[in-house]
């Protein structure tokens, strides 16, 4: 009696806090074709789209080339923001002409237009193609964003994205994690075939993770370690010439690693991430005069030997900090899990812990040697 009294009651509770979820959040619960909106707009089509809980519902006129949208998703966080675009020239984010919509200061729902030429120049301003009647609000927290736009083409690629927040008028930057860099596809607005093609996995995630592996692994671990080996170990005479080859391996390996890097971030960044590029492309120039620069190397008593070491020691320094810094933005731009940019930041600490000690004890046996120099009796 018991057990079936204690079986009742979970059943009952489970019951109610299904009840309250769905009462709470009706938006998540429902599919395209069971939502309805405050405006009357009526729409000949509708889909689910398959990341960020997102949906969109249109109608196109083909007779004057109009396309009438509603994009509903909630955003990141109840001051966030979300938006939709075509984007004319790609299938991702740079190059989108996006509508953003998003709470003012005020609570007032407003709706912005944004020419993201590139990920790093994003531009409020008029977009490549007319856009009227737009409208946003908010209720059940999801956002639904309206508008009419002029297309072309029966076809479009499309993106959406949902953000954190607005400050000034501006959406801060979004998540970088797999439904966000998944949240593209093809909108087909004619044809037997009408409807959402959603993009799949990014196909160049796997590229940019290999991007970033090849060049933390070259400039961000072996060149370091190279540059340790040359400063502190050439010190002890017993390790002479040991030194140099272990620190002409760990170059080497390190220059061939970071080209194979560089390579793929050359395929992978067009018009995208202008700061990181370039520094790369800087970081790569150096690396390789440096390596050239090693068929130059004159002889220990050649007269030019010491501008040699000048150059050899101010340009390797310069690709140590070139490296180190354009990993930490490519962390930032891969946005991976925490313990990625730990993990990193350990090897690096570590690296320079070790740095430190050694440079203790490598003026401590300059040092010695110099007083050793300097008491030495005169044997006239």
């Amino acid at each position: 009696m018991a057990s079936s009294s204690s079986c009742a009651n979970q059943n009952l509770a489970t019951l109610i806090s299904l009840t309250v979820i769905l009462l709470i959040s009706p938006a998540y619960s429902q599919s395209c074709s069971s939502q309805s909106f405050a405006n009357k707009m009526l729409y000949t089509q509708c889909a689910d789209l398959p990341t960020l809980s997102s949906t969109l519902h249109w109608y196109y006129d083909s007779a004057n080339s109009t396309l009438a949208i509603a994009f509903i998703a909630p955003p990141a966080k109840p001051a966030g923001w979300t938006s939709w675009a075509i984007n004319p020239t790609g299938t991702g984010m740079a190059g989108a002409q996006t509508l953003l919509a998003y709470k003012t200061s005020s609570g007032a729902m407003a709706v912005k237009t944004f020419n993201i030429s590139s990920y790093s120049s994003i531009v409020p301003g008029k977009l490549a193609f007319d856009v009227w009647d737009t409208a946003a609000e908010s209720s059940g927290g999801v956002f639904r964003l309206f508008a009419k736009v002029k297309v072309k083409t029966g076809q479009v690629n499309h993106v959406w994205q949902v953000g954190p927040s607005v400050i000034d008028g501006f959406p801060a930057k979004h998540a970088f994690d797999a439904p966000n860099l998944q949240a593209k596809g093809t909108l087909t607005l004619t044809g037997t075939n009408a409807g959402v093609t959603g993009a799949g996995a990014d196909p160049k995630l796997k590229d940019r993770n290999i991007h970033g592996i090849l060049n933390a692994v070259s400039w961000g671990f072996l060149f370091p370690l190279g540059i340790i080996i040359a400063r502190y170990i050439r010190t002890f005479p017993s390790a002479d010439p040991a030194w140099f080859y272990l620190h002409i391996s760990c170059q080497i390996s390190a220059y061939a690693i970071g080209v194979a890097g560089w390579a793929t971030g050359l395929k992978l960044g067009r018009g995208e991430y202008t700061t990181h590029r370039n520094i790369g492309i800087t970081l790569f120039t150096f690396a390789t005069v440096q390596m050239f620069a090693l068929f130059l190397r004159p002889g220990k008593d050649h007269k030019y030997r010491l501008y040699w070491n000048i150059y050899h020691h101010s340009v390797g320094y310069a690709i140590l900090v070139l490296g180190i810094v354009n990993i930490f933005k490519g962390l930032d731009i891969l946005n991976p899990t925490n313990h990625w940019k730990t993990a990193y930041i350990i090897a690096i600490c570590v690296l320079g812990g070790i740095a430190v000690v050694l440079e203790i004890l490598t003026w401590i046996v300059v040092l010695n040697r110099r007083s050793s120099k300097s008491t030495k009796p005169y044997d006239g």
